[in-house]
């Protein structure tokens, strides 16, 4: 990025300084001091209780659960876990936030001083975290342009949270994105969370500062707030960067400690409001809740029950069953395509089949419905019984594709669908050597046109011969049934 590191006008050098709070959804049924429902997408207000909604008398209780998956996000971030943790009071308003204080940590948060490798293209690099601690949601604001009013959804009240809090150790767009990438397939293939940037489960505020480089003094600070797109984070961080280095050069400006949202339609950063302190907060002990001692045996469970990380699947398949690292990040990228993978090998053993229909078809069509890799939903069960079919040469790879679609689309069974359509490949060689014969004889001019030396035409004839087949021959059996007609 041009914004790094660069020269100025006065041939001055920056250097532009990025911390990270990451807020991430924990993948609990419940809300974090009551019994709600925490699930995405239910209508407004839906799950809300007298708990949640902050009336006065209404008793919070910690979700066990919450501190579990705390525990985990602990473990997977190298982090020292706090033996005796406790909640505190941040009190601010808002119109969101119905008791005019939010549950948080602060004193003695779950864990501190973790780290988190990444890679990039200028190598590896470790980004050390000051803390995590778990925390209550607020609800949402929903703007309505057409009248001009404001809505208060109070479904996300409470709902649990982690914040997961870096150091400033972050020079460039590049390492936060490997950062945020890397934390979501540590998250989500411990369960901590799904890690829906789309939905709100994982949402990054920017902290951000320039200087000169070879400087030790920070820069004036500012947050941006709420970014839940990789491209969008990026965009924001080139435009918030050259705006502080324009005020260092020209003065135009004058830099202050501030809270700007950003707006991606205009591609632009607006300030909201100052930039609290602790302080501002007025932080206190809930007398509410009870301290939670976290012992070693809690610990140990915790991380016994952890499922198998990205790097550890990465590495088996890579090393055990032969695969290609390109494909393997590929599975590894997602939870969700790892876990088909899995359950589809676990009923075909030939995982080089299993990729090559996941990254080439099922990818494909996914695209093409504008879904994401964690948006997929096949029954494993039924689409190991496709590439058997296709594997075994029952059908060919053409129908295997349409039928892959059916599948997904229609939840057919493909073993059934086969036969109810009579779509196996036709086996009758005799049958297959008199659609060659009437190809040869209707495409002349292509025959003497490969007998010419032209190949290209080899794969006319093949798809002629298709055609006339309904698709329902052997490929591998008209090649070579085509060639030794031709030779």
């Amino acid at each position: 990025m041009e914004n790094y590191n660069s020269m100025s006008k006065s041939m001055k050098k920056y250097e532009v300084v990025m911390g990270l709070e990451v807020h991430v959804e924990l993948a609990t049924e419940s809300k974090l001091f009551c019994s709600c429902s925490a699930k995405f997408g239910a209508g407004a207000n839906e799950n809300v209780c007298p708990a949640c909604a902050g009336m006065p008398g209404m008793p919070a209780v910690v979700n066990k659960k919450a501190v579990e998956l705390g525990i985990a996000a602990a473990i997977v971030t190298n982090s020292q876990i706090t033996e005796t943790m406790t909640f505190d009071k941040k009190n601010y308003f808002y119109p969101d936030l119905p008791t005019g204080y939010q549950i948080t940590q602060l004193y003695a948060p779950i864990c501190r001083n973790g780290w988190v490798d990444i890679e990039t293209g200028a190598g590896k690099k470790k980004i050390t975290l000051k803390q995590i601690h778990i925390e209550e949601d607020a609800g949402k604001l929903v703007h309505d342009g057409r009248t001009g009013t404001t809505l208060v959804d109070f479904n996300r009240t409470s709902v649990p949270l982690t914040e997961i809090v870096s150091n400033p150790d972050f020079r460039t767009a590049e390492e936060v994105v490997a950062y945020l990438e890397k934390l979501r397939s540590l998250l989500s293939f411990a369960g901590v969370s799904d890690c829906k940037m789309q939905e709100g489960s994982m949402r990054c505020d920017v902290n951000i500062s320039v200087r000169e480089t070879g400087s030790e003094q920070l820069g004036t600070r500012t947050e941006i707030k709420n970014m839940n797109s990789l491209r969008a984070i990026v965009r924001a961080i080139e435009y918030e960067s050259q705006r502080h280095i324009e005020a260092l050069e020209t003065g135009c400006e004058v830099l202050v400690q501030e809270t700007r949202r950003w707006d991606d339609n205009k591609g632009e950063s607006f300030s909201m409001r100052g930039k609290e302190n602790a302080t501002d907060y007025r932080y206190f002990p809930n007398p509410e809740l009870m301290p939670v001692v976290i012992s070693e045996e809690w610990i140990a469970e915790v991380r016994n029950r952890l499922p198998e990380s990205a790097q550890d699947k990465f590495a088996r398949m890579t090393e055990q069953m032969g695969l290609s690292e390109y494909d393997s990040k590929i599975i590894t990228g997602s939870k969700n395509l790892a876990a088909i993978f899995d359950k589809t090998v676990a009923r075909i053993n030939k995982p080089k089949d299993v990729v090559n229909w996941i990254t080439v078809d099922l990818l494909s069509i996914a695209k093409g419905d504008n879904k994401g890799e964690d948006d997929i939903d096949i029954d494993c069960e039924k689409f190991a019984a496709l590439i058997s079919l296709v594997d075994s040469s029952v059908i060919n790879r053409t129908i295997g594709k349409e039928l892959l679609v059916k599948v997904l689309e229609e939840k057919i069974d493909p073993e059934s669908y086969v036969k109810e359509h009579q779509l196996g490949n036709i086996t009758d060689t005799g049958f297959l050597e008199n659609l060659v014969c009437e190809v040869l004889t209707e495409f002349d001019k292509s025959v003497q046109e490969y007998r010419d030396g032209n190949q290209k035409v080899f794969g006319f004839l093949v798809g002629q011969i298709m055609r006339k087949a309904e698709k329902k021959a052997d490929p591998k059996a008209v090649n070579e049934l085509l060639r030794k007609m031709l030779d």
